[in-house]
């Protein structure tokens, strides 16, 4: 009977295993499959926009050939989006997160509320385009300007950081906010000195994920209306400009080849962007990470 038993375990031990095994094998195949890909696809970016890319490119504006075409307008424009975008989705974002964590009552309404924030991040971006054309462009009269883009770019993340700073803000201990309170502080100095710091790497790690799609989304751009050539760069929020996405999309779209080349120098900038963004939030995420 003893037997019997050790047997039966070897048994499903072997099965168990064998079940595990194929599964680290269909993750890997997929892990492995995701990451040839992103490499292909880098390999025929800088490949073909290499040779494209020079000072020149960069501080020549667009033009209908390929040897003058630049990204000077784009690349100042993206940075005068993001000059908005940022503050505004950040401190909207995180404020109410704080409103509904740490203020909000527990009932049906605030869970309503909660449930359709968590539900507008995953609204097709064109949808927020459409929505920033009514209400910024034609309601509030800002035309097609780096306020109304920007605006518009905000609503379409702030979902997403929304729902990562109150997942930031409900992982820090009850134990800390006791302690400070214990201490003699009050609600607002408890959130100030000891919930947001301990949620700052958190809240900054939804906020790349949303800043990255807003540096990166072209419907919205496109639904607004923002012109893919300029000649000039803008002087305030409310100027015309363009973007790296819609220069892009424009020049991708041309049929002579020599513009596919420019598209993909044009990507390289958008990349190289992107990654200092990045590289400044995960540097202010592990410092906040060290401290507490």
């Amino acid at each position: 009977m003893r037997y019997m038993d050790e047997a039966l375990v070897t048994k499903r031990m072997s099965k168990r295993l064998a079940y595990n095994k194929l599964w680290r094998t269909i993750f890997f195949i997929a892990t492995s499959f995701a990451l040839i890909t992103l490499a292909i696809l880098l390999y025929r970016v800088v490949t073909q926009g290499a040779g494209y890319l020079n000072w020149e490119f960069l501080t020549n504006f667009a033009s209908r050939f390929p040897a003058k075409a630049g990204i000077k307008a784009a690349l100042i424009g993206s940075l005068w989006l993001m000059a908005v975008v940022a503050p505004v989705s950040i401190i909207l974002g995180v404020g109410t997160a704080i409103y509904l964590e740490e203020y909000a009552k527990k009932n049906k309404i605030n869970d309503f509320i909660r449930m359709n924030i968590s539900n507008l991040a995953g609204v097709p971006s064109i949808v927020f385009g459409l929505l920033g054309l009514t209400i910024f462009v034609r309601t509030f009269g800002f035309g097609k300007s780096i306020l109304a883009a920007g605006l518009t770019m905000s609503l379409l993340i702030l979902p997403v950081i929304i729902v990562a700073a109150q997942e930031a803000i409900r992982a820090v201990p009850n134990d800390q906010r006791e302690a400070s309170y214990g201490m003699g502080a009050t609600k607002w100095q408890t959130i100030i000195r000891v919930v947001l710091p301990a949620a700052i790497p958190g809240i900054l790690t939804g906020s790349i994920l949303a800043l990255s799609r807003a540096i990166g989304e072209t419907a919205p751009l496109v639904v607004i209306g923002i012109p893919v050539i300029l000649q000039f760069l803008p002087t305030s929020v409310f100027s015309e400009f363009t973007a790296l996405p819609m220069q892009i999309y424009d020049w991708a779209k041309r049929p002579q080849e020599e513009f596919q080349y420019v598209a993909a120098a044009g990507i390289i900038v958008l990349m190289t962007v992107l990654i200092i963004m990045n590289s400044i939030a995960v540097f202010i995420r592990n410092k906040f990470q060290k401290r507490y």
